[in-house]
């Protein structure tokens, strides 16, 4: 993950699954653990309602997250 702090977005390769506006993810790290929805996710600068597996997507995120954080979706 590499997180941009002027935008507070987070660039993220999905290794699993997909991802939605409205899921739920764990950023999670040494220094890092909070939940949040997705509530604002672009490929290629464009606002996208869904991420697939092998995608790289941005999200808007409520926290600063760190390089080696990693993101779980939350089901369940």
């Amino acid at each position: 993950m590499r997180f941009f702090d002027k935008t507070s977005v987070a660039a993220i390769k999905l290794d699993f699954g997909e991802l939605s506006l409205g899921d739920t993810v764990r950023i999670k790290g040494p220094a890092t653990d909070f939940v949040q929805p997705v509530e604002a996710m672009e490929f290629d600068h464009q606002p996208v309602q869904k991420a697939l597996r092998g995608q790289f997507t941005g999200i808007k995120l409520s926290q600063p997250a760190k390089p080696f954080d990693l993101v779980y979706k939350v089901t369940g």
